[in-house]
């Protein structure tokens, strides 16, 4: 078998250049030819390995490449990775937001219907005047109140300083 290794590398390589690991298929060849001889005799060893080889590099070429050629690293996109938020961004700006809610919710009823027109849905301050029946002062004094009192419950919960 071993005279015939390098004729028969050389054939594979010629006939099946898209062949990638002709070292394996000789191996799997001599394999083949070894468990054959262990149950009849092989008139021609050369031929029967050529033609195990030939049937072995077809098989091979003809079978649907699941995984790709490239290595995996060559597939990450670094842009995708980068600007996706991760778990932590999210819980945080989760939590940030559930804790304005409360802040909103600590306001006086009548501030907190003014601030969450204007700074929640943005209603102009001039709509909210005339929606509630208030002048556009009050409606701004309003704004402000909430806005201080929603930054005083965030300063005594300590996520903000000053």
């Amino acid at each position: 078998m071993l005279p015939h290794e390098a004729a028969l590398k050389a054939y594979l390589r010629s006939h099946f250049p898209d062949l990638r690991d002709v070292d394996d298929v000789v191996q799997d060849s001599y394999m083949k030819l070894l468990e054959a001889r262990r149950q009849h005799e092989i008139v021609s060893p050369r031929a029967y390995l050529f033609t195990t080889a030939r049937n072995a590099a077809l098989s091979i070429l003809r079978r649907p490449r699941i995984f790709s050629d490239q290595p995996v690293t060559d597939l990450i996109d670094p842009g995708v990775i980068e600007t996706s938020p991760d778990v932590t961004q999210i819980l945080n700006q989760r939590q940030e937001i559930a804790m304005l809610m409360d802040a909103i919710d600590a306001l006086p009823q009548r501030c907190r219907e003014i601030f969450i027109l204007r700074k929640l849905q943005g209603v102009p301050q001039k709509e909210i005047a005339l929606r509630l029946d208030l002048s556009v002062m009050t409606v701004q004094v309003q704004v402000t109140r909430g806005a201080a009192k929603c930054a005083e419950y965030f300063r005594k919960r300590g996520v903000t300083r000053s």
